[in-house]
């Protein structure tokens, strides 16, 4: 008893009587703990900081200001007996700063040896709120063409290019939880825009921890709530085509909790013909910060979406109408209908100060209908996994070494059939019937990571990186359709061989302000089985996944007092089993292994500060990527492709903006977009025009008092009205005689408007 109590009298004279004041600093978008952040008290000038895991003692209360270079500094008053939560927003004039986890081993972006690409909350707003390509394609090396609204696809330094539809290759989380299915499929453009804070892009294979794709992975960031701060956000805006959108966003935060609330309302008629799309989302993120050793997160996201399509036309139809819808969708009103729903809760616990571990669970659901003319599909897509990784720090030989290792399994289940589409039987106008079944099939998917890395300080400015990813990937499929002449069973099962994917990364600070890095790493493309399939209904098990080493050298830095921001980079990428998928029918295609690419490019970012003080704000930036891909080796049945420039990816790409901030609130910014021609088959018989597009947004920001304040903005995209292709089919077949449908014609001149009403309680 004498023990305990003794004890106990310790503790609280530890923590409460002597009025000692605990907390922890964190970035607010990504949560990562900020060490070596400076704290000093107003009134007696004493100087803190924190230690490597964001944690601080302070002895006196009092106001404290909170700086950190790549951050904005905050101002607080601490009281005693109370333990702190601070978050610090990242200011956008020092994104090289900025400490980044992309690879879960935090570090400051400008010591990555990787290269990666930021998207912040400020980029975000710099547009509309209802299209990611513009986005996206203000990041090096990074291009998403856009068809509609629901229909994308995005590449990075070529990868992904050569998928019809959608996005492939290329993975993607929302926070932890994977985006892409069991077959390499990725959809990012469903998502909410409000709900997104920050984007970090790892281009290359260099993300070993998150698989070591061949094009990179896409990290979305949800918007966290601020603690011990309770707003509301609304927003309204309309726009050309039809567009209404209304957005609602409910924030709570106390001390150690704090939960966001987005609800969203999308609706547009579209450009073109058999256009319309409807969208709703919901999406849930909570952090709670349990004590000084454990977090807790929980993200829930829902999308309720039907959108019709267009589809693409042929280059007459282009060029004469491109506001027409391929006939055939026109007249069977083609659409997709689909409900999607993620999951995911996530654990941080600290076993102390150099050790901790991170455990994600998740589970995800797709049901989607989507009639076409050539048939109705079916799909449901049930998934679930779990992601864990310890990370820590050591010394070893002196040098300090920081370290990650960890696994991440998941298996889907993926039904999926086809129906007759009748709508020729009925009067025009009536749109898709649903008639016989045609196929129904059951998949089951899955497969593992294990990762480890490490970063060691071989001095105060050089770190090596070395990382390790061992993928397996297996595919299950049952027929469950009844066999017959026409109808083989394609039941059958594929697992490749396990796929060790090695890296090795150096950064070195040649100054403060510049930076070196380098890279030499190993990545692959998974298959797909209907990649598998062949037409006699058999697996092709001797179909071999994409693999490649990429090559790359870049740098980093500052000039100008920090006025001018700039990273460039140079790679060298050789893949090898360039899957081809061969069209047999109008939704069939089979893939064969035809040869070996190469990629070489050049991508560079410059953002420069003109201006900033209390009156005026002016900014500009400037990005641009180059593009020399090729097929090394390409032979396709007879036909010998090699030596041609690699399909659906545009030569270079340019992008320039300028900003302006002013302190009686008007803001504004004006973009310009170049993108080189692409060749669109794979003869190089036939390449899409170049097109320069340029879009502007101005706006005014209102404070009414401390706690309301109005946003009311307008913009112009596509301000001269050019006439261009926002999505290429590459490849396209034309049956019954029909011309080949390759494009898909991008917006003419178009505006949105609204106003955003933000209220704190």
């Amino acid at each position: 008893m004498t023990k305990n109590l003794f004890l106990f009298l310790f503790f609280c004279s530890s923590f409460f009587c002597f009025g000692q004041i605990k907390g922890k600093v964190i970035a607010n978008n990504s949560g990562i703990p900020l060490a070596n952040v400076e704290i000093t008290n107003l009134e007696l000038k004493d100087t803190y900081f924190t230690n490597s895991n964001g944690l601080f003692l302070l002895e006196k209360p009092g106001f404290y200001a909170f700086k950190k270079v790549g951050y904005s500094e905050k101002i607080i008053e601490l009281n005693e007996n109370i333990e702190y939560i601070i978050q610090l927003s990242i200011n956008p004039f020092e994104l090289n700063e900025i400490t980044i986890s992309t690879n879960q081993i935090p570090r400051v972006l400008k010591k990555a040896t990787a290269s990666v690409s930021m998207i912040t909350s400020n980029d975000i707003q710099l547009a509309n709120n209802t299209d990611f390509a513009p986005i996206l394609n203000r990041a090096p090396g990074v291009f998403m063409q856009s068809g509609s609204l629901n229909t994308n696809r995005i590449t990075i330094r070529g990868i992904g290019s050569r998928n019809l539809f959608g996005t492939s290759k290329i993975r993607a989380y929302f926070k932890d939880i994977p985006l892409t299915n069991g077959s390499g499929e990725t959809t990012l453009e469903d998502f909410e825009l409000a709900t997104i804070s920050q984007m970090e892009i790892t281009k290359g294979s260099a993300s070993s921890i998150y698989g070591a794709g061949l094009g990179g992975v896409i990290r979305l960031i949800p918007q966290n709530g601020h603690l011990n701060e309770t707003s509301s956000n609304t927003e309204f805006s309309i726009g050309s085509f039809g567009l209404v959108k209304g957005i609602l966003n409910l924030a709570y935060g106390s001390k150690k909790h704090s939960i966001n609330a987005v609800y969203s309302n999308t609706h547009s008629d579209g450009y073109r013909e058999n256009n319309e799309y409807n969208r709703q989302t919901f999406t849930i993120n909570s952090n709670h910060f349990l004590n000084a050793k454990n977090e807790f997160s929980i993200l829930m996201s829902y999308v309720d979406l039907k959108a019709f399509i267009p589809s693409s036309i042929n280059e007459d139809t282009y060029l004469n109408s491109p506001e027409s819808a391929a006939f055939t969708w026109q007249q069977s009103k083609g659409y997709e209908d689909s409900k999607r729903g993620i999951i995911g809760l996530s654990w941080n616990h600290n076993y102390n100060d150099n050790l901790k571990q991170n455990t994600s669970i998740f589970t995800s659901f797709t049901n989607t209908y989507e009639p076409r003319p050539f048939n109705i599909l079916k799909e449901n897509t049930s998934a679930y996994g779990i992601r864990s990784r310890l990370l820590g720090t050591l010394k070893l030989y002196g040098k300090k070494l920081k370290w990650t290792f960890g696994g991440e399994f998941f298996k889907d289940t993926y039904t999926y059939g086809t129906f007759e589409n009748l709508y020729e039987d009925y009067p025009e106008g009536t749109g898709s019937i649903e008639g016989n079944r045609l196929s129904d099939f059951h998949e089951r998917r899955n497969y593992y990571n294990i990762f480890a890395e490490s970063d060691i300080a071989l001095s105060e400015k050089t770190t090596l990186s070395i990382g390790l990813n061992l993928n397996e990937t297996a595919y299950k499929l049952k027929d469950d359709y009844p066999v017959s002449d026409t109808n083989p069973d394609q039941s059958g099962q594929y697992k490749y061989k396990s796929i060790m994917s090695p890296k090795f990364g150096v950064s070195h600070l040649i100054s403060n302000n510049l930076s070196l890095f380098s890279n030499i790493s190993h990545g692959f493309s998974p298959l797909s089985l209907q990649e598998t399939l062949l037409p006699d209904g058999q697996i092709n098990t001797n179909l071999k996944p994409e693999t490649g080493w990429n090559y790359e050298l870049g740098t980093r830095g500052t000039l100008f007092s920090n006025r001018l921001q700039f990273n460039a980079s140079i790679y060298h990428l050789n893949i090898k089993n360039l899957i081809v998928s061969r069209r047999t029918t109008q939704d069939q295609f089979i893939g064969i292994n035809a040869g070996s690419t190469q990629h070489n490019g050049l991508e560079a970012a410059i953002n420069y500060n003109w201006l900033s003080n209390n009156n005026v704000t002016l900014s500009s930036f400037f990005n641009y990527t180059l593009n020399q891909f090729k097929f090394k080796n390409f032979v396709d049945d007879s036909n010998n492709f090699s030596g041609n420039k690699l399909t659906g990816v545009p030569s270079e790409v340019i992008n320039l903006g300028f900003n302006f901030i002013s302190s009686i609130g008007f803001y504004g910014n004006i973009n310009y977009q170049h993108v080189g021609s692409m060749p669109i088959n794979d003869s190089n018989s036939l390449f899409s025009e170049s097109y320069n597009l340029t879009h502007c947004k101005i706006g005014y920001k209102l404070f009414l008092n401390k706690k309301l304040k109005l946003n009311a903005f307008f913009g112009l995209n596509n301000i001269f009205d050019v006439n261009y292709a926002s999505q290429i089919l590459i490849n396209a077949t034309g049956f019954g005689g029909s011309a080949p449908r390759y494009y898909y014609p991008g917006n003419p001149i178009n505006y949105y408007t609204g106003i955003n009403i933000n209220y704190i309680f």
